[in-house]
């Protein structure tokens, strides 16, 4: 099986203390049904950054569209990795979770 590696962006993460609790534990026992598949459950992005050119040139910010968290998968292809990804509860929530498939087995 090969490594997915899971970019969510855009989204809201709620203001709310009570919401992020609810929203965790969703993600959590999201988690939870992956069971094997899930590699690393990743983390929130606070959406500070900084890029660094191919000339070693550092600027603030992003040189992409902003993401916000990450999370890593094992599947057997990048459709099976989709369709985990589609069961996410961030996708629910107004998130756009994208797949990449990384050249690692794992």
């Amino acid at each position: 099986m090969k490594l997915y590696l899971l970019l969510s962006s855009g989204g809201r993460v709620p203001n709310d203390a009570g919401e992020r609790a609810a929203a965790m534990k969703e993600l959590t026992a999201w988690f939870g049904r992956l069971g094997n598949a899930l590699v690393d459950g990743g983390a929130a992005l606070t959406g500070k950054a900084k890029s660094v050119s191919s000339d070693a040139t550092v600027s603030e910010g992003t040189a992409a569209a902003a993401v916000n968290g990450y999370t890593i998968i094992r599947a057997d292809s990048l459709d099976a990795a989709t369709g985990i990804a589609q069961g996410s509860p961030l996708v629910r929530s107004g998130f756009t979770v994208t797949v990449y498939e990384t050249f690692k087995e794992g």
